[in-house]
């Protein structure tokens, strides 16, 4: 076998590369392994190869569901610590600074999972449109050459 980056497609290798992103892992981190194409063919592949693109999709779907459920377990951790007391004890505190690392842990999940699945994850941001006094809107036309009121 030839040394270097593998550039050839090859379903076995497509599979083990969305193996790795449905359990969390960026094409980019992927693609650094020594063994693993690099990103630029991985991606050309989502364009020359349908089979690969639906599985590649399905994978980062996959993805988006992981980062939710650490969501939930992230959020439930307790984070505490253990501080000296000054008579020479010890006490179990909460860490603040764990605290706001999970917070940023937790942010950063939601933020991905609602690019990769936005009508799951996203926002529902909806609009509505009323007339006056939250009636109907009215629409009228009228010609250019109609003098105004």
């Amino acid at each position: 076998m030839p040394a270097g980056r593998p550039t050839l497609y090859c379903l076995e290798l497509a599979d083990f590369i969305c193996d790795r992103i449905a359990t969390g892992e960026s094409v980019r981190g992927i693609c650094g392994d020594p063994d693993m194409p690099n990103a630029g063919t991985v991606f050309e592949w989502l364009s020359k190869h349908k089979e690969f693109a639906e599985r590649y999709a399905r994978a980062r779907e996959q993805q988006a569901e992981k980062y939710a459920s650490e969501i939930i377990a992230i959020a439930d951790e307790n984070p505490t610590c253990i501080v000296p007391d000054p008579d020479g004890g010890t006490s179990t505190r909460v860490d603040a600074a764990a605290i706001q690392r999970n917070k940023l842990r937790v942010d950063a999940r939601k933020w991905i999972a609602c690019k990769l699945l936005p009508k799951v994850y996203g926002d529902r941001i909806q609009q509505e449109l009323t007339g006056a006094d939250g009636g109907p809107v009215q629409f009228v036309a009228r010609s250019i050459l109609d003098k105004p009121e």
